[in-house]
């Protein structure tokens, strides 16, 4: 199978790495504007580079593209990539560019038009969403998650990547990445209540931290804390009611659920091995990220189904909108 990688920079590499351990038998062409971008994925990864997406689309015909590009970009490399006949897997999307046009091209060109959402592919997630779904009675949460905005990527200026502009904030990724597996595990949100305001001088232009109340459509309820402020990056989550204590502090070995027998937590080790690259936070684990593009592997090839789709993410980009407006439901 050849597959395109559009965007050579963290991500790309990041997917092509993992795209290379899920079959080396994979030939992998990479696309970036920038030549320093193209030379380090040539010289880390062993990989053909170009610069003109539409050339090499023409020339090389591959069958898959994954577009690990900037946000904003990805509704015109999606649609050219559609149009040139490939499979294509995105990265967060963050807004709704041209979404009902691309789900409407997908469709007549018979293509999967698949959407990155990894926590929906991390077994921790998984564990945590069965035992909401199979515990009785009705439960709470409160999860904090939360990264100071410089400490993101610590190599460039906030001002020269994506969360620097206010349609794909750092608030809004952090929201576009939790809500798929919060409504996926607790239920559709019925309602909520927005606290928001800046609590630092970082030069952005936007709220650096929201508290959301939350109440779902099953009756659970929780507390969502969303920010870039915190300067220890933090992946804290508790869940609780009468039958169901666990908690979870975002790595693959922070996993516990409350022995109501033994009066103890009770570690939950859901991994044989863990593959984890330095220089990431302790709960950035490569395993999900690795799932996610199996499965996408697997649906092209008419196997499995994607845990998340467009249909569902305009809901979710149209919930944060409102969220970042201060208008509650």
């Amino acid at each position: 199978m050849k597959i395109l990688v559009v965007g050579l920079g963290s991500m790309g590499r990041r997917r092509i790495r993992l795209l290379n351990q899920i079959s080396p038998k994979f030939e992998i062409i990479g696309i970036d504007s920038n030549p320093d971008r193209q030379k380090q994925a040539e010289d880390e990864l062993g990989i053909f580079t170009q610069s003109d997406l539409e050339k090499t689309l023409a020339d090389m015909k591959p069958e898959c593209a994954v577009i690990s590009t900037s946000p904003l970009s990805h509704a015109s490399i999606v649609e050219i990539c559609l149009k040139n006949g490939c499979h294509v897997f995105t990265e967060l999307n963050l807004v709704s560019d041209k979404y009902d046009e691309n789900m409407l091209l997908a469709k007549e060109q018979k293509k999967t038009l698949f959407l990155s959402s990894t926590f929906l592919y991390r077994d921790e997630i998984k564990y945590v969403a069965d035992k909401v779904a199979n515990t009785e009675g009705l439960l709470n949460y409160n999860y904090h998650v939360g990264q100071y905005l410089p400490d993101w990527h610590p190599w460039e200026s906030i001002q020269n990547y994506f969360v620097g502009d206010k349609r794909t904030n750092g608030c809004r990724e952090l929201f576009a990445i939790e809500l798929p597996w919060i409504i996926k595990a607790f239920g559709e949100i019925k309602s909520y209540k927005v606290l928001s305001d800046r609590n630092t001088q970082l030069p952005i232009e936007y709220n650096d931290n929201y508290i959301l109340l939350v109440e779902h459509t099953t009756g659970n309820k929780g507390v969502l804390c969303v920010d870039v402020v915190s300067r220890k990056a933090v992946r804290n989550l508790e869940v609780y009611g009468e039958n169901l204590y666990m908690t979870w502090d975002g790595t693959p070995l922070g996993l516990k659920e409350y022995d109501f027998e033994t009066k103890a937590d009770k570690n939950i080790n859901l991994y044989d091995s863990v593959d984890k690259q330095e220089g990431y936070a302790s709960f950035v684990i490569e395993n999900a990220y690795k799932n996610e593009l199996e499965t996408f592997i697997n649906v092209v090839n008419g196997k499995g189904r994607a845990e998340y789709t467009f249909e569902e993410d305009k809901k979710v980009l149209a919930m944060i909108d409102e969220i970042e407006a201060g208008n509650n439901k």
